[in-house]
């Protein structure tokens, strides 16, 4: 089974945590992306959803869906969206598609975190794959400099050869170099940095659930 596959896989099998009559989270990625396809066949059990990002925004429009600003909704059931990686007590890294600070506030507006993703995202400890760091343009060489003092190495994220720009006007800093052990305590800590947006760390936000693809179907992990 391709990897394509497997994302429409977990992408259909997310639908049975949508909950007729309420608005949905909905994340970023090419995983969601299968996912809001998927929705689209039930989009008339809901009101609609709230978007973490322009991209998957305009995708939920397309196809007919409404979507609510997070400011119009209260509480919200369920927020669905893939990872980067996720570790064993379902500690994430996020922000592989520039979405980090929105997915964050989505789903910190939600009571329960679905992740969807395939096995190859499944990793014993959190780091490597880049971490992404939402960060002030000013700030970014001061931040730069402190993930160097950790080990780490601080790469601005470009498009088209000058920084990327994310739906808040901001830039992303990808680290290398890291081991994330105690995801919770890194997150509390960079987070605290001065200029730092939000970090790619969903600890505080983990997944209650990950639907996981893999060659033998979908796996449901509970956390």
């Amino acid at each position: 089974m391709t990897q394509d596959e497997l994302k429409a896989l977990v992408g259909r099998a997310a639908l049975a945590y949508v909950v007729p009559g309420e608005i949905v989270g909905v994340g970023t990625g090419s995983t969601v992306n299968k996912f809001i396809e998927a929705l689209a066949s039930v989009k008339d059990t809901i009101p609609g959803a709230v978007s973490s990002s322009t991209a998957s925004t305009e995708r939920l429009q397309a196809l007919g869906i409404r979507v609510f600003d997070c400011n119009e909704v209260g509480e919200l059931a369920v927020y669905i969206d893939g990872a980067d990686e996720i570790d064993p007590r379902g500690c994430m890294i996020k922000g592989g598609g520039a979405a980090l600070t929105r997915e964050k506030i989505v789903a910190a507006q939600s009571r329960r975190f679905v992740c969807i993703a395939d096995e190859s995202k499944r990793v014993e400890v959190l780091g490597g794959f880049p971490l992404p760091v939402e960060v002030i343009p000013m700030a970014t060489q001061a931040i730069v400099r402190r993930f160097a003092a950790q080990g780490g190495e601080a790469k601005v994220r470009l498009r088209d050869g000058a920084p990327l720009v994310t739906d808040n006007g901001q830039h992303i800093l990808d680290v290398t170099g890291l081991r994330i052990a105690d995801a919770a305590g890194f997150e509390a800590e960079v987070n605290q940095w001065a200029g730092v947006v939000t970090v790619g760390v969903f600890a505080r936000q983990k997944a209650a659930v990950c639907l996981l693809g893999t060659s033998r179907g979908v796996v449901t992990l509970d956390f």
